[in-house]
């Protein structure tokens, strides 16, 4: 009984000893990146990513999980979930005691970046450890901060958007050019417009926050006072508004796809995209008319950067490191950037590259009805802290929806 007892006991140890715990075997902090992607070979990443489009969803199945396969031995395992669902995730984890998560790398913006700031379940600073690190355009602070939030290494920058109007140029000759033409729009189109009640929604409304408050005086911490002084403003506009909204106001889309299809079936003349690109990809899929254009109004619109992060108790630190070493790569960057693809806008420093990727990105196919992204930038609006994207969520349920 002894013998088979010991036995036992080291099957245990040998069999708990393998798997997908690379970093088990190698501390990346001071390890070579030969010896992080040896480590990685063979090994399984667990990454959550939202997955409401389907050019996003065919380039994650298409190229990215077999190039990682093919050129790194790793396979590359992909969930849907967005914010909430990794914080909850998160959250879960950690009042159990869990060891190893559940996922190496996630997908997340601000509002996530601070929620698990705020957990401790960000893995430390690793963007050094990347070889492809060196092509960050780490000088553009619409990269270096997230929600006015410093990076500090925790989050590799993996694409750059700007938040963008849709309209059917066949319905709407001019659109309205600003905030306070959209108000003069609503009035005069009811039933045309809508807003929806998700993070691309939220974007909307901390834009139009922005433009009332003036550009720059939100930057910074939040600040409770301006926050109520504006945010009141909003409400009070949005709720006169709200009877000239699609059904009168009384429901919104829970989803931007939701909006999307009302507004492919003509339903609203409107409808959004935080990627400034995404009308040409849609107009490809046929899924936008083809008279759909994208602009944005004065005096601008958020533009911001998503991220890839790595949560604390990822059981393979050393795959996770590879796949978004990848996903920085230049040529994953290139193949995202065309608007038949994604349309993401890369994060890299282009004049960084070898010239012959420099010479790919500058031939790159001109966007048809999406606007010119060197036309927007001085439009562009840094994003705010990430507190108030949690209070217009909150708000916009209690002061908007709830008031019918």
């Amino acid at each position: 009984m002894q013998k088979l007892t010991i036995l036992l006991l080291s099957l245990t140890l040998l069999f708990s000893s393998c798997g997908n715990k690379a970093e088990q075997q190698l501390d990346v902090q001071q390890a070579d990146w030969q010896s992080i992607e040896q480590a990685a070979k063979g090994s399984t990443v667990q990454m959550m990513m939202w997955q409401g489009d389907p050019l996003i969803n065919q380039y994650m199945e298409d190229y990215v999980k077999p190039q990682l396969q093919q050129q790194y031995g790793v396979t590359l395992e992909i969930s849907s979930g967005q914010g909430k669902d990794i914080v909850g995730l998160a959250l879960g984890e950690k009042e159990t005691g869990k060891e190893t998560s559940e996922l190496d790398v996630i997908w997340i913006n601000g509002e996530t970046f601070y929620q698990l700031r705020q957990l401790d379940a960000l893995y430390g600073s690793f963007t050094e450890l990347l070889p492809n690190n060196q092509y960050v355009n780490w000088q553009n602070p619409f990269i270096s901060r997230d929600f006015q939030q410093p990076v500090n290494g925790m989050e590799a920058p993996w694409g750059n958007v700007q938040l963008a109007f849709i309209y059917n140029s066949a319905k709407i000759t001019n659109p309205p050019a600003s905030f306070e033409e959209l108000e003069t729009y609503i009035e005069s189109n009811p039933g045309t417009f809508t807003i929806p009640n998700e993070f691309t929604g939220m974007t909307l409304l901390k834009s139009w926050l922005i433009a009332l408050a003036g550009k720059g005086e939100l930057a910074g911490d939040f600040d409770e006072a301006k926050y109520k002084q504006y945010s009141q403003q909003l409400w009070q506009k949005i709720n006169n508004l709200k009877p000239y909204f699609w059904k009168q106001g009384q429901t919104f889309p829970a989803t931007l796809s939701q909006l999307h299809q009302l507004y492919a079936n003509g339903e609203v003349n409107f409808t959004f995209s935080n990627n400034d690109s995404e009308v040409d990809n849609k107009i490809l899929q046929g899924v936008f008319p083809e008279s759909s254009k994208a602009y944005v109004p004065k005096p601008g619109t958020i533009q911001n950067t998503h991220y890839l992060g790595i949560m604390k108790q990822s059981g393979n630190l050393p795959g996770a490191l590879v796949v978004i070493n990848f996903l920085q790569s230049p040529e994953a960057q290139y193949q995202k950037a065309s608007p038949e693809v994604w349309g993401d806008g890369t994060v890299l420093a282009t004049e960084k590259l070898p010239v012959e990727w420099q010479q790919k990105f500058s031939n790159i196919p001109a966007r048809k009805n999406a606007p010119d992204r060197s036309a927007i930038q001085d439009r562009a609006f840094e994003e705010l802290a990430p507190e108030y994207m949690i209070r217009l969520y909150d708000d916009f349920r209690t002061q908007v929806i709830e008031q019918n």
